[in-house]
């Protein structure tokens, strides 16, 4: 039981780069043909807006895959706060 929690454990975090990693690679591609058009016609660049604006979406991907959090994300230890609370209060301790 143990070995399959481990196992559904460090597949998530596979899947969860992977899904990172097609995020950007689709950030890079629309952005680089959005600088393209732009730079393509002469006037005012705008290209950097959604570079930027979609850039800090990406930023706070990478710290969601990539930096390690301690007793898992915010939202899990939240809920098991919670539950554990509501647990309490059912058994009138």
């Amino acid at each position: 039981m143990q070995d399959q929690q481990a196992y559904h454990d460090a597949r998530r975090k596979v899947e969860a780069r992977m899904g990172f990693y097609i995020h950007l690679a689709v950030y890079v591609v629309v952005n680089a043909v959005l600088v393209a058009v732009d730079l393509s016609k002469p006037g005012s660049t705008w290209f950097y807006w959604p570079l930027l604006g979609w850039g800090i979406g990406i930023a706070f991907h990478a710290a969601k895959v990539f930096w390690p959090q301690r007793g898992g994300s915010f939202t899990e230890r939240w809920i098991e706060r919670e539950t554990e609370k509501e647990m309490r209060r059912r058994q009138g301790t």
